[in-house]
């Protein structure tokens, strides 16, 4: 078959497209089960003035989150690029460096984009805890 090196390669960078974004739904998760498990805790023990400890792993989460993300963009980047390719041209290369000049691929504007409101969200609430309590 003509098409098969550039199919395979493009089944192997949709994997790791795909489990970046499986990772980047668990760091939701575990984001809100830390921020729940120090609500409680702190409660249980009355140490509520202590629930600015909270935006710590929400911040942690978030940042990681947006590096979840950037990678992810740069994958899918690479797909598009690699989608284009000649059959003679397929490398099999799963190296994004290249990509990360393009300027509107950085870690930060993954950090800061729509899709990470979530994090802000959680911290405004926790925000809104402090200024009530």
């Amino acid at each position: 078959m003509p098409m098969d090196r550039k199919i395979k390669h493009l089944e192997f960078i949709q994997g790791v497209i795909n489990r970046l974004a499986s990772d980047s739904f668990r760091m939701k998760g575990w984001c809100v089960v830390l921020v729940a498990a120090l609500f409680v805790l702190l409660a249980r023990e009355g140490r509520i003035e202590f629930v600015g400890v909270a935006l710590v792993p929400v911040l942690f989460f978030w940042g990681l989150d947006g590096y979840f993300l950037w990678q992810e963009r740069l994958f899918r980047a690479l797909y598009d690029h690699v989608r284009v390719l000649k059959e003679d041209e397929v490398d099999f290369s799963m190296d994004v460096s290249a990509l990360k000049k393009d300027r509107s691929r950085t870690w930060l504007n993954a950090t800061l984009s729509r899709t990470m409101l979530f994090y802000g969200a959680l911290a405004i609430a926790i925000g809104l805890t402090i200024a009530i309590c």
